[in-house]
């Protein structure tokens, strides 16, 4: 390899964009959903993933689920309330509760359903 070759190489190399190599390397592992309906439009979702690379991985599968129930029961909205999220021998689990509705909710960690679930199938995440 000619000197030249090889400094372009190295150059190229030095341009890679390490968050490519991180998204890459994320191999989620979606271990199933838990609903359960508390009461009339409060919804509880508990979510198990390994492989998650933060908390909010597991934010994002919370919601997926959260928008796809929403749709299921003929509502086009939810709005967040609260997440818990642990870790324990790589297995993450959450505890996510939001409220579904016919109608944009008021406040500010509001979803539309349909678009979330859209997102949510471009990027492999599994909803209900």
């Amino acid at each position: 390899m000619t000197r030249l070759a090889l400094i372009s190489l190295l150059a190229l190399m030095a341009c890679a964009d390490p968050a490519q190599d991180q998204v890459s390397l994320f191999t989620p592992q979606y271990m199933g959903v838990e609903t359960a309906l508390l009461e009339g439009d409060l919804v509880q979702f508990g979510v198990r993933m390994s492989g998650a690379r933060s908390a909010a991985d597991l934010d994002d599968y919370a919601e997926c689920a959260a928008a796809q129930y929403a749709l299921i029961r003929g509502y086009g909205f939810a709005r967040h309330l609260r997440t818990n999220v642990n870790e324990k021998g790589g297995v993450w689990a959450a505890d996510a509760v939001y409220t579904i509705s016919p109608s944009l909710p008021r406040g500010a960690k509001t979803i539309d359903a349909e678009v979330v679930v859209a997102h949510c199938a471009e990027n492999g995440i599994p909803t209900v």
